[in-house]
């Protein structure tokens, strides 16, 4: 198993997400684009970054300095869980008031209440423990 967010992660997470209507259709409809970072708490700059177009993923790899516009960081063993449990609205919420989930960059606070972005968003974590 490649190791979390290593640019062989990132690119098969892509393949998953694109697979997955739950994520790709309801982000379409809004037309959602993103640049995205995922990492660890403490470091400096994200291990992996994902680039989302009408919510498709485009590209996703290693991260290179691409300006972000979310940038999701949390420790390795939070990570880990979450992967394993999945992670649902309420204990996204209580991961991010538990400061467990950061939001380095990014407004956590317009993409809960949006549903539209938010239920995709709970989705991601059940397509990366396919990873």
């Amino acid at each position: 198993m490649a190791e979390l967010f290593s640019d062989e992660w990132m690119k098969s997470y892509m393949v998953a997400w694109n697979q997955d209507e739950e994520i790709t259709k309801p982000l379409a409809e809004i037309g959602f684009k993103s640049t995205i970072g995922y990492g660890f708490e403490g470091d400096d700059k994200p291990v992996g970054v994902i680039v989302v177009e009408n919510g498709q993923m485009i590209s996703a790899g290693a991260y290179g300095g691409e300006t972000l516009n979310w940038d999701l960081r949390a420790k390795k063993e939070s990570w880990d869980k979450w992967l394993v449990k999945g992670l649902g609205l309420a204990g996204l919420g209580m991961a991010y008031a538990s400061r467990k989930l950061k939001f380095a960059v990014g407004d956590y606070g317009s993409m809960v209440k949006d549903p539209r972005m938010a239920g995709p968003f709970i989705k991601t974590f059940k397509v990366m423990s396919k990873i």
